[in-house]
């Protein structure tokens, strides 16, 4: 099978400071990645030049051309409209048609538990809805492939669990999933598969019992150990 994802040797550089550094990395279809790692680490650098919002200094990076990805960070942009027009309007972008657009957007924000709100003002919204329509967002596009950079990292708990029980239900219906968390309970649960990164490095790829389990890289297991400790 082919890698949905092929990074050789790819590195970023922002001026003089590299954020990643010589990467090589498979991600297959069906994955639930996690990065983990200190801020600074790479692991939002990461993120963005699989989306295709950065691109690499040196190395290769290939990817299907075809392949419908969509991303989330930590703190969704709402536009000043209804919740329903935010995500009406993704997919207007992408050539749907205003109508079926609208039709679809109602169908999506079902789906998150946020049919209701439509037609709410999305900047009236608390901090755990507006990451729900972010998610409505995505999943109207179909993606194969969710990016997601500390999505739950500013919510409060019963809005994280919600929507990580999304997440996980998206992972569940066969979307890729790879996303970046400081919550390592959340890694536990989510990811099949976990990379440490450490000043733009990658230290550690393992399965996700392995990671928590042992034996670790030095660098990666003084991580660990200050994490839980």
């Amino acid at each position: 099978m082919m890698p949905m994802f092929s990074l050789d040797s790819v590195s970023v550089n922002f001026g003089h400071v590299q954020a990643l550094r010589r990467c090589t990395l498979r991600i297959n279809a069906g994955e639930r990645l996690a990065l983990v790692g200190s801020n600074g680490s790479g692991k939002s650098t990461l993120l963005r030049t699989l989306h295709g919002l950065i691109a690499p200094a040196a190395g290769r990076l290939q990817q299907d051309a075809r392949l419908r990805q969509a991303m989330l960070f930590q703190r969704p942009y709402m536009l000043r409209a209804s919740v329903l027009q935010n995500v009406a309007l993704s997919l207007w972008l992408r050539g749907v048609a205003w109508k079926p657009a609208k039709a679809q957007a109602l169908q999506a924000l079902e789906r998150v538990g946020l049919a209701d709100l439509a037609g709410r003002h999305a900047k009236a919204l608390s901090g755990g809805q507006q990451q729900r329509v972010a998610l409505a967002r995505a999943w109207a596009f179909k993606p194969q492939v969710l990016l997601l950079d500390e999505p739950t990292s500013s919510l409060d708990p019963s809005a994280k669990r919600e929507v990580e029980r999304l997440i996980a239900e998206f992972a569940d219906d066969g979307m890729t999933l790879i996303f970046s968390s400081h919550n390592l309970g959340q890694v536990k649960r989510l990811a099949s598969r976990v990379l440490y990164l450490e000043q733009g490095r990658l230290v550690a790829d393992l399965p996700t019992h392995d990671f928590f389990n042992g034996p670790l890289p030095p660098a990666a297991d003084n991580f660990l150990k200050g994490e839980l400790g």
